[in-house]
C-alpha cells in the first residue's frame, strides 16, 4: 500500500510539469504576438506615439521595451533559466534587465548628443 502512494506522490508531481510540445507552441505563440504587435506598431506608426519622452519617441522606447522582453522570454525558455536556482537566474536575469537597458540608454543619449553637435554646432557633416 505504501509503495502505491509513492507511485501516486511520483505521478502527482509529474503533472506540474508541461511537455515539451506544449513549452514549444507557448514560446511560439508568445514571441508571434509581440513580434506582430512590434511589426504593426512599425508599420502604422501611430502619430500619438510620436511625442517625445526622455529624448525619444515613445514608439521607440516601446520597440526596445518589447525587444527585451522578447530577450527575456527566449533566454528563460531556450536557455532553461526557469528550471535553476534562485542565484543563477539572478546572475542571468538581472544583466539582461538592468545593464542592456542602461547601454541602451547611453547610447541613444550619446548619439542624439552627437547629432545636435553635427547639426547646430561648429562642425558641419562633412561626408
Amino acid at each position: 500500500m505504501a509503495h502505491d502512494t509513492q507511485n501516486l506522490a511520483i505521478f502527482r508531481g509529474l503533472l506540474k510539469f508541461k511537455s515539451n510540445v506544449q513549452k514549444i507552441w507557448g514560446v511560439l505563440i508568445f514571441l508571434s504576438i509581440v513580434t506582430t504587435v512590434e511589426v504593426v506598431l512599425g508599420i502604422l506608426k501611430p502619430v500619438s506615439l510620436m511625442a517625445p519622452f526622455l529624448g525619444m519617441k515613445i514608439l521607440n522606447w516601446i520597440f526596445i521595451i518589447l525587444t527585451i522582453v522578447k530577450a527575456y522570454y527566449i533566454a528563460w525558455d531556450f536557455m532553461h533559466i526557469r528550471d535553476e536556482k534562485g542565484s543563477f537566474k539572478g546572475s542571468i536575469v538581472l544583466p539582461l534587465l538592468i545593464l542592456i537597458p542602461y547601454l541602451a540608454f547611453i547610447l541613444i543619449v550619446e548619439a542624439d548628443y552627437i547629432y545636435e553637435v553635427m547639426s547646430n554646432g561648429f562642425i558641419s557633416w562633412n561626408f
